[in-house]
């Protein structure tokens, strides 16, 4: 078992590229075994031949949003603090804000599904269901709500892992629950005839299961242990939770409010267009998985170099991912432009759904690379306490641009408008990204801070 002084010498001293490339592969895989469980259900659903089960996956979709958004606000927000501290070597520090971000998250979950589950119709009409829609939402909202709180507690421990430098462990957890995810949901949805509601049955089932691995985890080699006694609640960790994880609150939220919003710029056009933005929403997610989980294996390098004041590290290290990440999302966005009618089949076999799905995700395909930029920037900004920049940037893709983008052009170019939103949201972006991220560069020290 490695120490955490022997810990600290495996995240300062190797080759940045090296690093980063160790730290990131578990994460890749984490990313894209994930976002397979994530397009699983939409693929079994749509089995069902009903365009309004495939509609409520992506109603749906955006609660899970909120459960993620709040999942990582306490997992990214305790997780930036600790891999400081551990840069400081300041290891009690980092136990308490591990504990007050396992627990908090937990109760946090608990109240979304007591709440959840009393106004459960309000709720599946604020999501964006329609008449049509609505029995199959409120089958899997119903059994998603019971997951929220090991669903919470998932993601932070995960992320807490993944900050520690122990992406292995977090991959395992993850991967392990993706693959029962999978199996279990043709039994839920056709062997025991549950319908949509046994996909929801499958994803907290092996969400559970992921949560019992993710725990054990902690409790293994030099990862800091979740324990009771560490968990102590005061302003100071709140506000530096509030720090680190108000960016990730905003982006995943938001994100959830823009699902919402275009469920609602899609309903007058029916259940076709709702189920095809769903299904180009799964599809793009799994194309930024690898590059997210590229950037994944670099927060850990960047908070544990910049808490040790190894400055240069950080800046090499971030142009290193940018580089990287852009060259693979050209490649993944040309296959998709090619593709997109037969990627989009995959999910559902009606004609309409893959026409308007083929138009909506070459639209993004175009704008796809900058995605690499924007997710860079925004978790170096995040990692290193960049707070008010990191937030503006986590909320403009999928919120500031996104939002009225969607209600402006639906209402002046009709459908074409809903399928365009995404990739003029992702250039406004970007535009703004650019020079933000350039000039923080420029503000970091040149020089690195001597270890003490």
């Amino acid at each position: 078992m490695i120490t955490q002084e022997e810990k600290f010498i495996q995240m300062t001293q190797p080759p940045v590229e090296k690093l980063i490339l160790k730290l990131a592969v578990p994460c890749i895989i984490s990313m894209l075994v994930t976002s397979f469980y994530n397009m699983a259900d939409t693929f079994f659903v749509g089995m069902l031949k009903s365009n309004a089960a495939t509609g409520a996956v992506g109603v749906v979709f955006s609660m899970m949003a909120i459960i993620q958004a709040v999942g990582f606000f306490f997992g990214q927000g305790s997780g930036n603090y600790i891999s400081r501290m551990l840069g400081q070597k300041h290891y009690d520090e980092a136990s308490t804000m591990a504990a007050n971000g396992f627990f908090l998250s937990l109760a946090t979950g608990i109240l979304i599904c007591v709440l959840g589950q009393l106004f459960l119709e309000p709720l599946a009409y604020l999501l964006g269901s329609t008449d049509t829609i609505l029995p199959y939402t409120k089958d899997y909202l119903r059994v998603i709500l019971l997951g929220a709180p090991w669903m919470m507690a998932s993601l932070v421990l995960n992320n807490q892992l993944r900050f520690q430098g122990s992406a292995i462990y977090s991959m395992v957890g993850i991967t392990t629950g993706a693959v029962l995810n999978i199996a279990l949901d043709p039994i839920m949805i056709f062997t025991l005839d549950l319908g949509v509601a046994g996909a929801g049955w499958a994803t907290i089932i092996s969400q559970f299961v992921s949560f019992l691995i993710l725990l054990a985890g902690c409790a293994k080699g030099s990862n800091i242990h979740i324990k009771p006694k560490y968990f102590r609640i005061n302003w100071f960790y709140l506000k530096q939770m509030a720090r680190g994880g108000l960016p990730s609150l905003a982006r995943q939220s938001l994100a959830s409010v823009a699902t919402i919003c275009l469920n609602h710029a899609a309903r007058p056009y029916g259940d076709v267009v709702i189920a095809a933005m769903g299904v180009v929403q799964r599809i793009a997610m799994f194309g930024a998985s690898a590059m997210i989980g590229f950037g994944q294996g670099f927060q850990p390098f960047c908070g544990f170099n910049y808490g040790a004041g190894l400055y240069k590290r950080v800046k090499k290290g971030f142009w290193f991912c940018v580089k990287g990440s852009f060259g693979f999302l050209v490649i993944v966005s040309a296959a998709a432009y090619i593709f997109a009618p037969q990627l989009v089949a995959l999910f559902r076999d009606d004609p309409e759904v893959i026409a308007c799905a083929t138009t909506a995700l070459r639209f993004q395909c175009i704008s796809f690379p900058a995605h690499s930029w924007i997710v860079m920037s925004n978790m170096y900004q995040q990692v290193t306490g960049k707070t008010a920049s990191a937030t503006f940037l986590a909320m403009a893709r999928q919120g500031i641009f996104y939002i009225p983008t969607v209600l402006l052009l639906s209402t002046l170019l009709g459908k074409l408008g809903i399928q365009m939103t995404q990739m003029i949201s992702d250039l406004l972006t970007v535009a703004c990204a650019i020079p933000l991220q350039l000039y923080i560069l420029r503000k970091t020290p040149k020089e690195d801070r001597p270890l003490g």
